[in-house]
């Protein structure tokens, strides 16, 4: 094992499997310290080595929120030299492994990266590709002979097999760790895909469409194991279902580029490595769980009525008609009505929803220009559909959370009064940035049911 400087920017060069891992550590150790003393003693904030395990650049949720542009200089002038580095190391070793340089493209995403460097580190070097007649003879006479050269069959296998192996993964990290995090819904939907491609083309090789085909329907086949055994309702599958389905595709394809009777070799190596990754990055979230950022919700709707009229209606209303909404006809709560015990400061308003009540002690009472309040308990945020009468899985509880919320009226031109309805939240899924879009949307439709409602009760007693 021999370690070069110009390894770190050879296109061209090929780089074994202990080369390989050492430059990774090495890289690792520099990387880490220099942002500890970056993030300590410029940015004054706490480094932790788990965001690593998550992300090539920190998170929002880890920086300060009023980076100045130097000090965003200085971070991508900290990152850009070994996220190149990994890039141009991961390059050489696929080449030396024989694996297609483009699944290097996966070093820059978050979670994928690790099964990534892992697979890198465990594959052999291969001296010369060896590509046997595709779909001809048997090319790995040890594997299992449950993978039978069938290609109905051999699918079958791949997409029980796997399939239920990875809604076990969900079972334990969802309902045992509630960890619902970039393992679940990114290592989860990529090792499926990837572990169902590459035991389809065990011992005959199989073409990229066919991996993909095999890779979605496991995912499919996983979906149904936790619908079927009461771990998750349809609604909260189809909303994962996008995120889902192309990770499964990219792992599809990886495992399509890796498959063992390709290479003429077992597939053992691959399968440890990708089924190790898991339960140690699931693990890791689940040891170091991440605090949720507080995002806050504003929607707004013009009323051709007078502030007094209007705020009277802000603070109680009645009885909302039947949703007509998708949203809430899918199973999400909705708004039904407002009741208040008291007046002012310290009142205790009850917002009503289908799964039930928000509970909201008043901390502004500033007649009729604002009513603000804090929440102090939240219902369930929706109701599931399932085959069962009722399923509790965690994310019901504590994974959608109201913290405050507030009701602004603003006088406006002839008359009319501005209502905007304000919600401070967190939710506790990642991808965040995927999920907020979902929850940012579910917040927006409630707004808009409760201030339509008081603009039609206001607008009536003109």
């Amino acid at each position: 094992m021999n370690l070069k400087i110009a390894d770190l920017w050879n296109w061209h060069g090929r780089l074994g499997r202990g080369a390989y891992l050492l430059w990774g550590v090495l890289l690792f150790a520099v990387k880490f310290n220099l942002d500890r003393f970056v993030f300590g003693r410029v940015l004054q904030t706490d480094w932790d080595i788990s965001v690593y395990l998550q992300w090539n650049f920190p998170s929002p949720a880890v920086l300060p929120a009023d980076l100045s542009s130097d000090q965003w200089v200085l971070l991508i002038i900290t990152t850009i030299p070994f996220l190149w580095a990994g890039v141009i190391l991961t390059i050489q070793r696929l080449r030396a492994a024989r694996l297609p340089p483009w699944l290097a493209c996966l070093f820059v995403v978050p979670v994928l990266k690790w099964f990534l460097f892992i697979v890198a580190c465990v594959v052999p070097t291969r001296e010369s590709p060896q590509f046997p007649p595709p779909l001809m003879h048997d090319v790995s006479v040890s594997s299992s002979k449950v993978l039978a050269h069938s290609k109905w069959r051999s699918a079958i296998v791949a997409v029980i097999s796997v399939g239920f192996l990875s809604a076990c993964v969900v079972a334990v990290g969802a309902q045992w760790l509630s960890n619902y995090g970039w393992g679940l819904f990114v290592g989860i939907p990529f090792l499926t895909g990837f572990v169902a491609a590459v035991l389809h083309g065990n011992r005959i090789g199989r073409n990229s469409r066919e991996c993909v085909e095999v890779a979605c329907l496991a995912v499919t086949f996983a979906g149904l194991c936790l619908l079927a055994f009461a771990l998750e309702g349809i609604v909260c599958l189809i909303m994962a279902a996008p995120l889902a389905y192309p990770l499964a595709v990219i792992g599809g394809l990886a495992g399509c580029a890796a498959q063992p009777a390709k290479w003429h070799s077992g597939g053992v190596h691959l399968h440890c490595a990708a089924i190790l990754s898991l339960p140690f990055l699931v693990g890791v979230e689940a040891l170091n769980p991440r605090s949720a950022h507080l995002i806050e919700v504003s929607t707004s709707v013009d009323i051709d009525a007078d502030v007094q009229t209007v705020w009277k209606h802000v603070v109680s209303f009645s009885e909302l008609p039947v949703p007509q909404e998708w949203l809430f006809k899918a199973g999400i709560a909705y708004p039904i009505r407002a009741e208040i015990q008291g007046a002012g400061v310290g009142a205790v308003r009850h917002c009503v929803f289908s799964t039930g009540p928000f509970v909201e002690p008043i901390t502004v009472w500033d007649e009729p220009r604002l009513l603000a309040f804090s929440v102090t308990s939240n219902p369930a945020p929706m109701q599931e559909w399932t085959p069962y009468s009722a399923i509790h899985p965690p994310h019901l509880k504590g994974f959608l959370v109201s913290e405050r919320g507030q009701f602004r009226l603003t006088p406006i031109e002839g008359g009319q009064t501005r209502l905007v309805g304000t919600t401070w939240y967190r939710h506790g899924l990642w991808p965040d940035t995927y999920w907020q879009w979902w929850s940012d949307h579910i917040i927006h439709t409630i707004h808009r049911r409760v201030l339509l409602h008081i603009r039609n009760l206001s607008e009536s007693e003109i």
